[in-house]
């Protein structure tokens, strides 16, 4: 992702000095950082929709899932990551709810893609 940002940046910047009104280098300088948060934004909205496009027909196991797995799900933060992965061993999908590891309304929206391999 930082190459990402890298490139994004090379491409941005020739176009702060596109404007046809004289700028300090002060000017130069705020409008370059306001480009570059903007760029980050973008960018993390940007590699929060791949993983979740790469992981939208599949379903996880919650018995097997990584960190890193479980937070490409839907309002999944580190620390319910974390949690799931302390409460194993699950026998069903619904003990998420049942253990109090998450609320059930955010297990309504990641029911469907959640599983227990056996």
């Amino acid at each position: 992702m930082n190459s990402r940002v890298t490139l994004a940046l090379l491409l941005a910047i020739p176009l702060v000095g596109c404007d046809t009104k004289p700028n300090n280098p002060a000017a130069v300088r705020e409008k370059a950082a306001e480009t570059t948060a903007e760029i980050k934004r973008d960018s993390k909205a940007i590699a929060q929709g791949i993983r979740e496009g790469w992981t939208r027909d599949k379903t996880l196991d919650i018995n097997t899932a990584s960190n890193e797995q479980l937070q490409g799900l839907p309002g999944v933060i580190p620390k319910i990551a974390d949690s799931i992965v302390a409460h194993r061993p699950y026998t069903k999908v619904s003990e998420l709810v049942e253990k109090h590891v998450i609320s059930k309304a955010a297990y309504d929206k990641i029911e469907d893609r959640l599983t227990i391999k056996r």
